[in-house]
């Protein structure tokens, strides 16, 4: 129940959120475009990603799904936390990331472990959060996770 309570929640504050703070221009690059990047790119793997996940490009958001392809962290509201914690470890300050992490700590605290672990994980990969992302997509996800210490 508490997951479909903060699915709700996700929902109604993503069009506000997305006009409010995200300034970043869309992509414009569809799924399948995105599939025709060679295989164990960044590219081809988000499109992958997408693809296995049912999922379709949202503009602005684009380095969210970049962020599960790099850190290999699930879609589940759970794990949803455990990448912005994750983040937070990474330096990422956002409304948005201190919202779900303070939402994570109050409904599943039960989690606090994975969530601390999540964070050490982001303290000890090299900033990686604030990349122009679509710059790198025909660069191999491999390369970009060791360079930047992403585990």
């Amino acid at each position: 129940m508490k997951d479909k309570i903060i699915e709700f929640f996700y929902k109604m504050i993503k069009i506000p959120y997305q006009l409010l703070f995200k300034r970043v221009k869309p992509w414009g690059i569809s799924v399948e475009s995105l599939l025709l990047f060679d295989a164990g790119t960044l590219g081809n793997d988000l499109g992958l990603f997408f693809k296995n996940n049912a999922f379709e490009v949202q503009d602005s958001l684009e380095e969210h799904d970049v962020f599960h392809v790099l850190t290999t962290i699930g879609t589940t509201v759970k794990e949803e936390v455990d990448l912005q914690f994750y983040l937070l470890g990474n330096g990422k300050r956002s409304p948005f990331t201190l919202l779900v992490i303070l939402t994570g700590i109050v409904f599943y605290p039960i989690h606090y472990n994975s969530f601390r672990n999540c964070y050490k994980r982001g303290k000890n990969a090299y900033l990686f959060y604030d990349l122009e992302f679509y710059k790198l997509l025909h660069r191999p996800t491999v390369e970009i996770k060791s360079i930047f210490n992403i585990k």
